[in-house]
């Protein structure tokens, strides 16, 4: 890793954002050239500043991070992925492997770890913390995906789950479409399609699912 690494970060906590980029413009030969508090603003920095890695937090507003992955793999393929995040369910690590990341590391890692992590995804090698489930991994790269059996969960699309994120965010049709690009007869198209496959029937019911499926942070 002879020249400067290029790296944004994509946190919506200020300061986990701060501490982060003062750790990595404290070491020789890092450079953050943008950071993010939601997944969209995540996506527009990245096509702007063209990084070679991006930290990724999973939990953030208007796009989560699963959309925003798959979002940044679409539009800067080069650019590689490593996500941070509290989360360490073999939903979420399938997930974020599937969707395109080099890396999965948890919050609670040491600085070593962490650094660890940086230095192995930006060597072109795949990171995942120690604390996680080593079948998770193994089942993933023998293409043995684990998931459970489809559920009304995975029925909705990746558009139907960043409509309901953001409905549990407390948004407004209105508000919605005009975060997605979308019409508002587009968005409430979607949250008829949403209710009927989760058989839930009011903002407040979909406002918990989305809490209980780690789209919204509990309040």
């Amino acid at each position: 890793m002879d020249k400067v690494k290029r790296i944004v970060i994509a946190e919506d906590h200020t300061i986990l954002r701060e501490g982060l980029r003062s750790l990595l413009e404290g070491e020789e030969g890092f450079k953050v050239v943008g950071e993010a508090e939601d997944g969209m603003e995540a996506t527009r920095c990245v096509m702007k500043t063209k990084p070679d890695l991006v930290l990724l937090d999973l939990s953030m507003p208007k796009m989560n991070g699963i959309s925003a992955l798959k979002e940044i793999k679409r539009v800067c393929p080069e650019t590689k992925v490593m996500v941070l995040t509290i989360h360490r369910s073999d939903e979420h690590i399938l997930q974020v492997f599937g969707a395109g990341a080099e890396g999965y590391c948890l919050k609670e890692a040491d600085r070593t770890e962490l650094w660890m992590a940086i230095r192995s995804v930006l060597s072109g090698k795949r990171y995942l913390s120690p604390g996680i489930s080593e079948q998770v991994m193994e089942g993933y790269l023998d293409g043995r995906k684990t998931l459970k059996t489809e559920s009304s969960w995975d029925s909705l699309t990746d558009r139907e789950k960043e409509v309901l994120k953001l409905v549990g965010e407390g948004h407004k049709n209105k508000e919605i479409a005009d975060f997605l690009c979308i019409s508002v007869k587009t968005v409430e198209k979607h949250r008829a399609n949403i209710m009927e496959k989760l058989d839930l029937h009011s903002a407040s019911a979909l406002t918990a699912y989305a809490i209980e499926k780690g789209l919204v942070d509990r309040p």
